[in-house]
């Protein structure tokens, strides 16, 4: 802006200086000179200016460029924002249908596979029982197909994310469901578990089923 200030002076001073000269009628060379000055002021003057309004026009695309910048930025948070936002829900519509499908479909099979695993238990139980008494082959075959069979069904459910509860020396309520107390005269035994009736799983870190147990207690 100063350049530009300066050139106008410049330019104002021989525009005065012409004048006068055209005035007192001096002779047509020193008129030529004055031309000539005032020519090159004039060039002058156009350069400054054009070098200034370069200089505003960086200036000026620089600041645009900037604000740009910046609006491009606040539309990639929005986008990443609602990106996030997206697959959060995305995420809570799978956890919501695998759970569905769990509890309407894998649960019901799960609990008639225990049902089956129940009976299977107390029939290997009795031939196991009459095995030991009588002794017969054809009770041992039995009974080894009988303990094949649960291995099996085990394996099912292991695959179905569904486990036994590990067997423990001490009742625990999360756990199990005393479904009947021996009586004891030891203080050490006492609330010790005595005997396992029924198997209890779990599935998917929840109890599925508590395991039945019979409990010592003091008399």
């Amino acid at each position: 802006m100063t350049e530009a200030t300066e050139s106008g002076t410049d330019f104002a001073a021989a525009m005065h200086e012409l004048s006068a000269q055209a005035s007192s009628g001096r002779d047509e060379s020193r008129l030529a000179s004055g031309i000539s000055v005032l020519i090159s002021g004039i060039h002058s003057l156009s350069q400054r200016m054009e070098a200034l309004e370069e200089s505003m026009v960086r200036k000026f695309e620089g600041l645009q460029l900037q604000r740009l910048e910046q609006q491009l930025a606040a539309i990639r948070d929005s986008e990443t924002v609602n990106q996030k936002l997206f697959d959060s829900l995305h995420e809570e519509l799978i956890s919501y249908r695998d759970n569905f499908v769990r509890d309407s479909l894998q649960k019901p099979f799960i609990r008639d596979l225990l049902v089956l695993f129940d009976d299977l238990s107390r029939i290997a139980a009795q031939v196991t029982a009459a095995y030991e008494e009588n002794g017969a082959a054809a009770s041992a075959q039995l009974r080894d197909n009988l303990e094949n069979t649960l291995h099996f069904l085990v394996e099912i459910l292991h695959r179905l994310e569904v486990t036994e509860i590990e067997p423990r020396e001490i009742v625990d309520r999360t756990l199990h469901r005393v479904v009947g107390v021996e009586k004891t005269e030891s203080t050490e035994e006492d609330g010790r578990i005595a005997t396992r009736s029924k198997r209890g799983f779990v599935w998917r870190d929840k109890v599925l089923r508590p395991e039945e147990v019979v409990v010592r207690r003091l008399s």
